[in-house]
């Protein structure tokens, strides 16, 4: 654990991941090719609380050549294939289902077949997953998600106390740290009070592939927590 300039406690390692959306599970299940996970501390000792950065966390310096982690080498060959950013990705998932919103995003596939895997919800709860292609912005066929009344009470809960866009979020981060969004996710808050809504924003730094995760409270775009994988 190392203090920044700013005083921000910044946890380097492999720390927890964010949390995955209840009625989305199915979707995060799939695993996150670039979410971090894991603490660098003890096993037994619980996520550490920072305060916002008050400037730009600077980067770390560039691994030298072939001494990448496995998954700092996996971010190098996919993210450069990524012609459509998230930005772009959720606008397209958006317009393949009418009057829906924003819920999240994560790049994935191989270098070959790049693509995002996104969720957008309507305001009555319902929950569609989107496929987008990362080198032509195409969408593919929304799919459905749960069903369940009480997962869609819950995010349509989420969508109505969620003032700060996708796009406000990943902002705030990458203010913070200059780097390349490869995942944004709403849900219930990590840190702060229970019932919090806030956005997860990934942003990997392309000169020593490392990835900073920011958790930032979706009413009001305040830092709640985050954390640097060095791994």
């Amino acid at each position: 654990m190392d203090t920044n300039r700013s005083g921000v406690v910044v946890r380097r390692g492999r720390p927890a991941g964010p949390r995955t959306i209840g009625l989305v599970c199915a979707v995060a299940a799939a695993g996150a090719l670039l979410s971090g996970c894991g603490n660098s501390g003890s096993d037994t000792a619980g996520p550490q609380k920072s305060a916002a950065p008050s400037r730009a966390v600077p980067a770390t310096a560039a691994s030298p050549s072939g001494s990448l982690s496995a998954d700092q080498a996996q971010r190098k060959a996919l993210i450069p294939k990524a012609k459509t950013d998230y930005q772009q990705a959720l606008k397209a998932a958006i317009a393949a289902v009418p009057s829906s919103e924003a819920i999240a995003a994560e790049l994935k596939g191989t270098p070959a077949s790049p693509y995002w895997d996104t969720v957008v919800g309507t305001t009555d709860g319902k929950a569609y997953e989107v496929r987008v292609d990362a080198v032509s912005g195409q969408a593919q066929k929304p799919q459905p998600q749960s069903d369940d009344p009480d997962d869609k009470q819950q995010l349509a809960a989420r969508l109505s106390k969620a003032t700060v866009t996708a796009q406000q979020a990943a902002e705030t981060a990458t203010e913070k740290t200059k780097g390349t969004v490869t995942t944004i996710e709403l849900g219930d808050a990590d840190h702060g009070n229970n019932d919090t809504v806030a956005w997860t924003v990934g942003v990997v730094t392309t000169d020593d592939w490392n990835e900073t995760t920011y958790e930032i409270d979706a009413t009001n775009r305040k830092v709640l927590w985050m954390h640097v994988d060095q791994d």
